[in-house]
């Protein structure tokens, strides 16, 4: 039985299907159209091509390197273990095959953040507004961020980088049936997301403010749209979309230096 339940993808921005041999995944990444080619790293550093070209470009290359070799792993070590384990809320990062970016909230116990192995964790999605943003943009494309900031004891954050698997709750349950668990009042995940570990690495708590927990009772589960927050914004009954001024469009490099300016314009067609 396999472990991913299929999602249907928009016309238009089809995927292929994964090889049968190579297990539960989500489709390919796309590859990006128009978009600057960056250069190859020979040496195989951590971090994207964008990094290495900013840092070469404003000095920071050594300090980057510190960084890298004293704090970025490719797997979950014991203590970043333990801190996801009590972690109540992560903001999840994700785009669509586009490029188009998302963040998001998800919150639950102790505990709802699942660590399947030092490579590999997951977390429930429950019942929504039915938009299913996150996990739309994880169909078109399986790259994930996630942070869990701790603002109460610890002040420290924790980057989870990996790529994401969509199961649906019976899946999951079979494959993880060790880690599966109802949330609170019963709740039970409709998917859960497992993630690859690619990277992990620290978030520093020079600015993240310390604050006080309190005691709350929380309508967990409940379709009341008031104590889901209601229009809590007043977006309803205003145009969904006005027409928006026309807008100067820069290259995305203008605000680099010369150097880097160069480095990421696409490289001419091999003749």
């Amino acid at each position: 039985m396999p472990l991913r339940t299929p999602i249907p993808v928009m016309p238009g921005r089809e995927r292929p299907a994964p090889a049968p041999d190579r297990g539960p995944t989500v489709p390919a990444d796309p590859v990006p159209a128009g978009g600057p080619e960056l250069p190859d790293d020979p040496d195989g550093r951590p971090g994207s091509g964008g990094e290495h070209v900013l840092q070469d470009e404003l000095g920071s290359t050594a300090r980057a390197d510190r960084f890298y070799g004293d704090q970025l792993r490719d797997r979950l070590l014991p203590r970043m273990v333990e801190f996801i384990g009590r972690m109540e809320m992560a903001f999840i990062a994700t785009a669509d095959g586009h490029g188009e970016c998302d963040s998001s909230l998800r919150a639950g116990p102790p505990g709802f953040l699942q660590v399947l192995d030092e490579r590999t964790m997951a977390y429930p999605e429950y019942r929504g507004n039915g938009v299913y943003a996150s996990l739309g943009n994880l169909v078109e494309n399986p790259h994930v961020g996630v942070l869990m900031v701790d603002f109460v004891d610890s002040l420290i954050g924790l980057h989870v980088n990996g790529r994401a698997r969509i199961l649906d709750d019976e899946a999951f349950r079979l494959g993880y049936p060790e880690h599966a668990r109802d949330g609170e009042r019963g709740r039970r995940a409709e998917h859960w997301v497992v993630i690859d570990v690619e990277e992990a690495y620290i978030h520093c708590r020079k600015h993240i403010p310390r604050m006080e927990r309190v005691t709350q009772r929380r309508p967990w589960g409940t379709d009341d749209p008031a104590r889901k927050g209601g229009d809590f914004f007043g977006a309803r009954g205003t145009p969904q979309r006005v027409p928006r001024p026309p807008r100067r469009r820069f290259p995305s490099t203008t605000h680099l230096g010369a150097g880097a300016s160069r480095t990421l314009r696409r490289r001419p067609p091999a003749r």
